[in-house]
């Protein structure tokens, strides 16, 4: 038995989400089919967490088992000839049979980007939130301060989340502002809540257009009420840049 471990990039528009869900166009079941039909071998693909359906990726980690002797590139070049062309995977490596994909990431980093603009993009529409009007940088960063460090993140977890402990440790976050209106956040944390990352930039964006003020999110986290934060953003900005082990 091998344990392969996988570095992946997908554009997540036409997917509902990485994992799979019955019959439905998921990543992870595209690839599944894809690697069964390679290896002749049925293949279980074990993801470092989910995307949500429209959330993209440049470098989601994941890996599954096989028992043929088929070497790494040789895999590598047979699996990227029948994905279809959304989804690459970049990298195939041996990893120890106790290796997990999930279990053993030690934090993630998702990057959102917003377009600050007048008007609206048309090409590459689908990788940005487009944000008419001005933005408060300063405020937007203040907000990101507050968020650092160990705090229940239950005010910024979205509906229907079954997860009980919504304890989180944000590790670093940067906001990079363009000239040409290009805003990038990066967060990395240790674990992410469903929709935390989109709440996140949703309650960025209303901060930054002080519909809600950056002194509110202390009481807002300790109130855990997800209502009283901003918006979710759309999930088409949202990219899981790294997972780190």
């Amino acid at each position: 038995m091998r344990n392969l471990k996988i570095t992946l990039e997908y554009d997540g528009s036409g997917y509902e989400g990485w994992q799979s869900q019955g019959e439905k166009k998921t990543i992870q079941r595209t690839l599944e089919q894809c690697l069964e039909l390679i290896t002749q071998e049925k293949i279980r693909v074990i993801g470092s967490g989910r995307t949500d359906a429209g959330v993209h990726a440049l470098n989601q980690s994941a890996n599954f088992l096989i028992t043929k002797p088929i070497g790494e590139q040789k895999l590598l070049r047979a699996i990227n000839s029948v994905l279809p062309p959304d989804i690459a995977i970049k990298t195939i490596e041996e990893a120890s049979l106790s290796f997990h994909a999930r279990f053993d990431a030690k934090s993630k980093v998702y990057l959102y980007r917003i377009m600050n603009w007048p008007v609206r993009p048309a090409v590459g529409r689908q990788y940005i939130w487009h944000v008419p009007g001005r933005l408060d940088l300063a405020a937007m960063e203040k907000v990101l301060g507050c968020l650092e460090g160990t705090h229940d993140f239950s005010a910024f977890c979205g509906s229907g989340s079954l997860v009980k402990d919504r304890i989180r440790t944000v590790i670093g976050w940067a906001i990079d502002a363009r000239p040409s209106g290009l805003i990038e956040v990066t967060i990395e944390a240790s674990g992410f809540l469903r929709h935390m990352v989109r709440n996140i930039v949703g309650t960025l964006v209303e901060v930054g257009r002080a519909k809600i003020d950056a002194d509110q999110i202390p009481a807002i986290m300790a109130g855990k009420d997800r209502r009283q934060a901003g918006r979710t953003a759309p999930p088409g900005g949202l990219f899981l840049q790294e997972v780190r082990y």
